[in-house]
């Protein structure tokens, strides 16, 4: 009988995402799972407790990569909150292109979206305490339960803006993906217009690309 393999958590999520788009489908047990790759079962639920977990797991491990390649730039930590915002997406999405066949299977249009939204709640925890810690300005409401609302709002505004370049970068059939780079832009640069309420010139100009794409969501 074969040794059976001393496995690492990142072991555990190559082996899935392999199996995810070799099969087309989640393994049928984490014993079916584990006996074809050559580790013992109990090796999985040191790391893991259901396949869900796993996949939920993989994005905030992208989320993870991002911060930590932005953490190596001396720029990065120069930049102001809209910079900053704007180097994240560019490196997020370099890093979801580089696994562009598993998050496309993961996050298919056709599938339940509360299914696809539940992979995305650990990325969903991380970002949005990103975002708080931008330090992005917003409106001096001057009173405490205003100023918190107007936080979580604006927390929740950037996860929406994020899902929705997720859908688009998902739709984008332009080499490299070039059309997703130029929603990253006009859409941040709009949102912080907002927050800033600066000129609505912006807003009119990434409308005008919205429009010219076509954009359809389902």
């Amino acid at each position: 009988m074969a040794k059976k393999k001393a496995i690492k958590q990142s072991d555990l999520i190559d082996f899935y995402m392999d199996y995810i788009l070799t099969h087309n489908h989640k393994p049928k047990s984490v014993y079916a799972f584990a006996k074809d790759n050559n580790f013992e079962e109990q090796k999985f639920y040191e790391f893991y407790g259901t396949f869900e977990a796993l996949e939920q797991s993989i994005f905030k491990i992208f989320f993870d990569h991002t911060i930590a390649a932005l953490e190596k730039s001396d720029d990065y930590h120069s930049f102001d909150a809209r910079n900053k915002m704007l180097s994240f997406y560019y490196t997020f999405f370099e890093i979801l292109t580089a696994n562009r066949s598993y998050v496309v299977h993961v996050l298919d249009a056709d599938k339940n979206k509360m299914e696809s939204l539940k992979v995305l709640k650990h990325l969903k925890k991380s970002f949005t305490n990103y975002v708080g810690m931008l330090g992005i300005e917003t409106i001096d409401l001057k009173q405490e339960q205003l100023e918190k609302f107007q936080k979580r709002t604006l927390k929740e505004s950037a996860w929406l803006q994020l899902l929705v370049t997720m859908k688009f970068w998902l739709d984008d059939t332009s080499a490299s993906f070039e059309k997703t780079d130029i929603f990253i832009e006009k859409s941040l640069k709009t949102g912080f217009d907002l927050i800033d309420t600066t000129p609505i010139k912006s807003i009119i100009d990434f409308g005008k690309f919205l429009y010219k794409e076509k954009m359809h969501f389902n």
